[in-house]
C-alpha cells in the first residue's frame, strides 16, 4: 500500500531500499528555505541497522502489510525465545534481538502478538502493561514530599524503575513495556 512520505508514523513498517524498515522516531521539519519534510529514523527489521531518511510529501513509500497472529511465550534458551501458536500449537524460536529491549518483560505463558511478513517472523508486540513485584526499594528521604519525587526500585526481573515514595518492597506494580515507566499500583 503506497502512502505519502509525510504520513509515516512511529511503528509503521515500510519497504525502502530493498529492505523492511520500522519507523522508530519521526520529526517534522519546515526549513525557512525549501519545502517541508519528515526526518525519519528507520530500523532494519532483519539486521537491526539504523538509517536516517528525509521524506517529502510529494514522495510515496510502500507500507508493508504485516500479519499478526496470537502466540504464547513459552521459554528462553540462551538468545532464542520460543513461542507457541495458540490455535495450531506450532512452536517457533526467535532471536532475542527481534524482540528488542521489551524482552525483559516476557513472562511464562504471556500472550503476545507475533508479526509476520510473508511467513517470516519479524517481531513481537508485548501487552502494553505488565504486573511485576518490587524486590528492592530505597527508603524515602524525609523532606522530599514538597514536589512529586520518585525513588529508584528494582523489579523481580532485574529492571530498575522509578516509583512513588509510598511503594515498598513486595508491592506489585503495573509497568509500561514500551518505556519501562511506573503506571500504577496493581490491585
Amino acid at each position: 500500500m503506497k502512502i505519502n512520505g509525510n504520513a509515516i508514523r512511529p511503528g509503521n513498517v515500510i519497504e525502502h531500499k530493498g529492505g523492511l524498515w520500522r519507523a522508530v522516531k519521526i520529526q517534522h521539519t519546515q526549513p525557512g528555505k525549501g519545502g517541508a519534510y519528515l526526518q525519519v529514523e528507520l530500523k532494519n527489521l532483519r539486521d537491526g541497522t539504523k538509517l536516517n531518511e528525509r521524506f517529502r510529501s510529494s514522495e510515496t513509500v510502500e507500507r508493508a502489510r504485516l500479519e499478526q497472529k496470537p502466540y504464547q511465550y513459552l521459554y528462553a534458551d540462551g538468545d532464542l525465545l520460543t513461542f507457541m501458536d495458540t490455535s495450531t500449537y506450532e512452536q517457533i524460536a526467535m532471536n532475542r534481538d527481534l524482540v528488542g529491549d521489551p524482552a525483559v518483560y516476557l513472562q511464562d505463558g504471556m500472550e503476545v502478538s507475533v508479526e509476520f511478513f510473508e511467513e517470516e517472523p519479524l517481531g513481537v508486540a508485548l501487552p502494553e502493561h505488565v504486573v511485576l513485584q518490587i524486590t528492592e526499594a530505597d527508603a524515602v528521604v524525609k523532606g522530599q514530599t514538597a514536589s512529586s519525587s520518585y525513588k529508584p526500585a528494582m523489579l523481580e526481573n532485574g529492571v530498575r524503575v522509578m516509583v512513588p515514595p509510598h511503594i515498598e518492597a513486595g508491592t506489585r506494580v503495573v509497568i509500561s513495556t514500551a518505556d519501562s515507566e511506573y503506571v500504577k499500583r496493581a490491585d
